[in-house]
């Protein structure tokens, strides 16, 4: 079993882990998000150019398997079940998403956001996330909220996300894990 941190095509993002631990951490402090009781299932990269995230890939295939790739807003996106987790906070995520550039440009190329699993019905996923979130923390400046539903060629579950970024960092909401969404890609 191979370990992420030591494949020579993603040692910019293994370097780059603490700066996102650090950026995640402050965010959820002004956010007033206890993350210790929550699930998150998956951590997500972002990159500006392709020659990046095929760099990336390349070093994922060899120390993981390719869960999924599929086309979600106009942009691939694979989906990286790893050998050794990634270590943040007290999470050990085994699956990394690795979306490639859309239109959207991103502050930082490496670590940029974790998804939270809220499991329900997903019509209810905003109160269930925003109940977990201080007042105080969403009304901050530069703090801000996005929601929308994504959706990948084959999906067939309802995906409803509810982004919370203060413009470094992100923290999503979902109603399944990504294996769930992936499980649900194969349904006949």
């Amino acid at each position: 079993m191979a370990n992420w941190q030591t494949m020579a095509q993603l040692q910019d993002i293994s370097a780059d882990l603490p700066r996102f631990t650090e950026a995640l951490s402050a965010l959820a402090r002004r956010l007033g998000l206890d993350i210790a009781p929550l699930n998150a299932d998956h951590i997500s990269l972002r990159c500006h150019q392709n020659a990046t995230a095929e760099r990336w890939r390349a070093g994922f295939e060899q120390c993981g398997t390719l869960l999924s790739e599929n086309i979600i807003n106009g942009r691939p996106i694979c989906l990286f079940k790893l050998d050794e987790p990634v270590c943040v906070a007290h999470w050990q995520f085994t699956v990394v998403e690795l979306p490639w550039p859309g239109e959207k440009r991103y502050p930082h190329e490496g670590w940029e956001h974790i998804e939270i699993v809220l499991p329900g019905e997903p019509a209810q996923l905003n109160a269930r996330a925003l109940a977990l979130l201080s007042d105080d923390g969403l009304s901050q400046p530069g703090i801000s909220v996005k929601t929308s539903s994504p959706k990948g060629e084959r999906e067939r579950l309802p995906n409803p996300t509810m982004a919370v970024t203060d413009g470094k960092v992100t923290v999503k909401f979902h109603p399944w894990t990504i294996e769930e969404i992936v499980a649900s890609e194969q349904a006949v």
